[in-house]
């Protein structure tokens, strides 16, 4: 009796434990999430003020802005620094440049990147070897000291102050990265899909089509934008290769807001920076919704 009574008062004691420490998790569950909600309201207010900022200035007037007073929001809203952004510094015509850049990028990078990154991700070989060295070794080198040997390049054989040219560089400059990146996406897919898909007969082109290429939507989401993004925000390679104000994009174009004794346009240059913004934000508004679909869309595919 004295053992079945030790061991009650043993389970019971081991019981009570229990409770109190899940009443301690309780009790430290609503502290936890407060301390996530402000460290989260934080972040967002570190980011969102610069933007914030940003809108502000673009609708100030001039004499707001020269003014010492520091306002959050404008005291008398304009758009005349809209008006003198689109007017007199060929916003329009630099951001039909910009896109078609981009764009053109994207897409050549995204098309090169699927099969390289599969064959880095799946096999192993003297070829792997040659792409992973092919990718660190074109990280290594700065800007600066690869950009007058290409200026020369391009210069003889004519896509100097060419969009096309430009289209090549960020190209190759943007490639080795984006392979990188995609691999890992690629490496992620379990290899025994594909293996299930060919025991359902699936030949290789099918297995890639209906089962690897849903599976790698998110990776070839996350690769666009990277790519769409380099190009569209490049200023140095832009500001060496283009010399036609016809051709410049929207970086050069927002730098000549800055005269040549160092005297800053403010409030044009917010409202052309908040302008060139725009694409950016509706192509990533277009694409945000794939990043979260394919993730399982092929895996019952053959």
């Amino acid at each position: 009796m004295s053992d079945t009574t030790a061991t009650r008062s043993m389970v019971t004691q081991n019981a009570t434990k229990t409770q109190r420490r899940r009443a301690d998790r309780r009790a430290k569950k609503p502290i936890a999430r407060i301390l996530q909600y402000l460290a989260l309201a934080g972040f967002l207010v570190f980011l969102g003020f610069p933007l914030l900022w940003l809108i502000s200035t673009a609708f100030k007037s001039s004499a707001e802005i020269n003014s010492l007073a520091v306002n959050l929001f404008p005291l008398q809203p304009t758009i005349d620094n809209f008006m003198v952004a689109l007017e007199r510094q060929g916003l329009v015509r630099a951001a039909g440049n910009s896109l078609l850049v981009a764009v053109a990028t994207t897409i050549i990078v995204t098309l090169l990147s699927i099969p390289g990154a599969y064959v880095m991700a799946r096999y192993q070989g003297k070829l792997r070897s040659i792409g992973v060295g092919y990718i660190l070794v074109s990280q290594i080198f700065p800007v600066i000291l690869i950009v007058i040997p290409l200026f020369f390049i391009l210069r003889s054989v004519g896509l100097v102050d060419s969009l096309l040219g430009l289209v090549a560089v960020y190209s190759v400059y943007t490639l080795p990265f984006s392979l990188w990146m995609l691999q890992g996406y690629v490496a992620a897919i379990p290899y025994d899909v594909e293996e299930a898909a060919a025991i359902d007969g699936a030949n290789k082109f099918r297995t890639l089509q209906r089962v690897v290429f849903p599976l790698l939507m998110p990776g070839l989401v996350a690769t666009a934008m990277f790519s769409f993004v380099s190009a569209y925000n490049e200023f140095f390679f832009a500001l060496v290769l283009l010399q036609s104000p016809e051709n410049y994009t929207l970086p050069i174009a927002l730098s000549t807001f800055v005269g040549g004794e160092g005297k800053v346009a403010v409030g044009p240059l917010a409202a052309g920076a908040l302008l060139s913004s725009i694409p950016s934000i509706v192509f990533f508004t277009l694409l945000q919704k794939r990043l979260a679909t394919g993730l399982l869309s092929g895996a019952v595919k053959g």
